[in-house]
């Protein structure tokens, strides 16, 4: 059994923590040491480091700690990176910290300034010196992408990576490797789709588990617990039983489990249980095989990959009495560059041994733990044009009655982090 074991503590936040959510400032505050607690803050990735920085250590000091930012960053104006990235004084200070937050914006900025060519610097040093004490190292958006050994680089476009678009340095590369080397963590996952990504990534770089954290949420991964906390979840994926048919000439997967937590969830990485938050554990869990369920509307999702889709499939499949949901990822209009335009895949989630959920007890509340979904994608051919007009009755065969309006290219994803 591998061992997930880590010296610190690890929060990965998804992005785009929305206004009031001190609760994931506080909590790193926290793991730091409290009150007083030292943080070094990199707005590396940043296009505007000097704004980001502030507006993450007032978010910080506002929580009691003592935050300050460590002026290296490829965007900073006037700036001598180079000195500055091995400037001893800036080095002891990060060395005296309690905590390390990376900035969003572009993580291949952070890889390749902390450790150019592969080499880590002095500086990238000190950072490891710090989680090897037992310290705190977060980051949001790209500033969670680094955490893994490996990451996305530059992986903007789900579905070409679906088609087999994967290559070294460009998609994906390394990353910095505080997290057990059997998780793969991603950011922004519901709202932009990322779980298109996320498969043929894990699939192909030979990772087990992959942790898919949405925005306005975080997870705190300390020893091998995972913790979620915010306004928002993540989506654990685990290909432990999982397998593909090697015949196809696209990707392809069965059997994959998945399992969505949010605030107050834990996880424990070496075991494999799941402990839903007490707000939670007040109700009974949501049975999906009860006799009196309620049959729901049956809905085929046709933008798998869109805002909130994979979520929403996952509830439909609890909640309703249906064997499984289905849903379509594909590009009504091909790009240019697409040399595979007829091809797209079909998502099945279907009931598997152990679906269960719970929601919140509080009236209104949307608390929502669901364990044990299984997911198959399957290529499919998909027909170009994916429609046609009707022609009114004595028209030629195919004349539409109006001139036809180009079909919208729907949104997958986008932008770095």
């Amino acid at each position: 059994m591998t061992s997930h074991a880590q010296p610190g503590t690890v929060v990965v936040i998804g992005g785009a923590l929305k206004a009031g959510s001190d609760a994931v400032w506080q909590r790193i505050v926290d793991e730091a040491g409290g009150a007083g607690a030292p943080i070094a803050v990199f707005a590396t990735a940043a296009y505007e480091p000097e704004r980001i920085a502030a507006q993450i250590t007032a978010a910080l000091n506002r929580c009691g700690a003592h935050a300050e930012t460590i002026p290296v960053a490829p965007n900073l104006p006037g700036a001598d990176l180079q000195a500055r990235l091995h400037d001893p004084a800036l080095i002891a200070k990060v060395a005296r910290c309690r905590a390390v937050f990376f900035s969003g914006g572009a993580q291949e900025l952070i890889v390749d300034t902390l450790r150019p060519g592969g080499a880590a610097t002095a500086m990238l040093q000190a950072i490891r010196a710090v989680f090897d004490a037992g310290g705190v190292i977060a980051g949001t958006s790209a500033g969670a992408a680094v955490m893994s050994r490996m990451m996305f680089r530059d992986a903007m476009d789900n579905l070409a990576i679906l088609k087999g678009q994967w290559r070294a340095g460009l998609e994906y590369d390394q990353g910095l490797g505080f997290l057990g080397p059997d998780l793969l963590v991603d950011q922004h996952f519901l709202k932009r789709g990322r779980i298109g990504r996320m498969l043929p990534a894990m699939q192909a770089l030979g990772f087990r588990l992959g942790l898919g954290v949405d925005e306005n949420a975080a997870v705190v991964v300390k020893g091998s617990t995972l913790e979620v906390i915010g306004g928002s979840g993540a989506i654990l994926v685990d290909l432990a039983g999982a397998g593909h048919d090697a015949a196809l000439p696209a990707f392809n997967i069965h059997d994959v489990r998945l399992c969505y937590l949010d605030h107050g969830d834990r996880h424990d990485l070496a075991t494999g249980v799941t402990t839903p938050a007490a707000h939670k554990r007040v109700l009974p869990h949501v049975d999906p095989v009860a006799a009196d369920r309620v049959p729901q509307g049956d809905r085929y999702f046709l933008d798998m990959l869109g805002d909130g889709c994979l979520l929403e499939a996952m509830t439909q499949l609890l909640d309703g009495t249906a064997p499984d949901v289905r849903g379509l990822a594909h590009r009504v209009n091909p790009c240019a560059h697409d040399d595979r335009p007829d091809i797209g895949f079909e998502f099945r989630l279907h009931r598997g041994p152990g679906l269960a959920g719970w929601r919140a007890a509080a009236p209104g509340g949307e608390g929502l733990t669901v364990l044990e979904v299984r997911l198959d994608v399957i290529p499919v051919r998909v027909a170009h044009p994916l429609f046609t007009p009707l022609a009114a009755e004595g028209s030629p065969a195919g004349a539409p009655p109006w001139p036809p309006v180009p079909a919208k290219v729907p949104r997958h994803n986008g932008g770095h982090g």
